[in-house]
């Protein structure tokens, strides 16, 4: 079980490159509040696979200057 609870919580390396981001774009990100959500434990920041699923899909357009979905 704690196996699997890590391979759903990512450091911010990991879920910058399961979004095929830099580590320092999604750490810019986060500090604007325009990112995925993320959790603090301990002062360590980690994402959710699926807070950032879901941010992505909230992130969807049909076009460059276009509304999201």
């Amino acid at each position: 079980m704690a196996n699997r609870r890590r391979q759903q919580l990512l450091t911010t390396p990991e879920a910058a490159e399961e979004l095929r981001l830099k580590k320092h774009t999604l750490e810019n990100m986060r500090w604007q509040g325009t990112g995925p959500p993320f959790r603090k434990h301990g002062g360590r920041v980690f994402y959710h696979r699926a807070d950032l699923k879901k941010w992505s899909e909230q992130t969807r357009r049909r076009s460059s200057s276009g509304e999201k979905l």
